[in-house]
């Protein structure tokens, strides 16, 4: 038998550490081979082969029965927990279910109370799925998928201008605030999305339509402010019905600002996206197939 100074340095089979536990809690390596359904000889290799493993004598061979060793006493704690540990990850990896990640692009005013609930019973549902949920312009949501970083988007965009998987009309309003109306100024102020941003062509065209001066009052990339520069007084604005507030007054052909029917919600997806991907985009088709109604 080695000395402890040359301990070999082969890693502990659990195999082997579960013939030593065995055989201590049985006494006896014939009742330790039947319950580990081996055989006598099979259990007194498995011990010599950890004894030469661990570089001491780990069992005591008596004639009725076996005792470990002060050094089996030590590996006999040690062997126990390892064993017990091997039995929770075993476990836990048999009841684990692989985490599957949706990524969800959705513009600015569809953050609200129905889509919150939408997701939350998708989410209770489907516990394993992890939602990644990004906001913002349209343009920028449509960046992003083309460049495959979402996997299911809702764009706003002009009608017919790209083709999606389902699109449905987007309710405009024009908005001015309730408590400090700007539509008689003169030139008349507007609050818009920065260049290239929706609504932007269509709220200069229809001022310039009206043969009104005009100016850009206030310029901002993000839906709550420009809800909040209007309601301050600073412009009139162009934004979905569903973006209005208590905040605003909305304006009509009273004032000479004609309807705009040119906007529309459109839903992308890939041809081949995850079962996952198609129920939640199905999900999104009857909210917004019940908002139309």
């Amino acid at each position: 038998m080695p000395s402890s100074g040359n301990i070999n340095r082969t890693l502990f089979e659990l195999d082997l550490l579960r013939a030593m536990v065995m055989v201590a809690d049985c006494g006896s390596f014939t009742t330790a081979a039947a319950r580990l359904h081996s055989t006598q000889s099979t259990i007194s290799q498995k011990i010599r082969r950890l004894e030469a493993i661990a570089g001491h004598p780990l069992l005591i061979r008596g004639n009725r029965d076996v005792h470990p060793t002060d050094a089996g006493q030590t590996l006999l704690g040690i062997a126990r927990q390892m064993l017990s540990l091997n039995d929770q990850m075993r476990e836990a990896l048999a009841g684990a279910t692989v985490a599957v990640t949706v990524r969800l692009g959705v513009p600015e005013d569809f953050v609200n109370a129905r889509t919150s609930e939408l997701l939350g019973r998708f989410n209770r549902r489907h516990p394993q799925v992890k939602l990644e949920v990004t906001s913002g312009l349209s343009r920028d949501l449509a960046a992003a998928y083309d460049h495959g970083e979402l996997d299911l988007v809702l764009v706003k965009q002009r009608r017919n201008s790209r083709q999606g998987v389902a699109c449905w009309p987007e309710p405009m309003r024009w908005v001015d605030s309730a408590r400090t109306p700007c539509i008689g100024l003169d030139p008349v102020p507007l609050v818009t999305f920065p260049p290239r941003g929706l609504y932007r062509d269509e709220l200069i065209a229809a001022v310039e339509g009206m043969g009104r001066r005009w100016r850009i009052s206030f310029t901002s990339s993000s839906l709550s402010g420009i809800q909040g520069a209007v309601a301050d007084g600073m412009g009139i604005s162009l934004l979905p019905a569903r973006a209005m507030t208590r905040e605003h007054r909305a304006l009509t052909a009273r004032q000479g600002l004609p309807p705009i029917d040119s906007i529309e919600i459109a839903m992308l997806h890939r041809s081949n996206a995850e079962p996952l991907v198609l129920e939640l985009a199905s999900q999104f088709m009857r909210l917004l197939q019940r908002e139309r109604r």
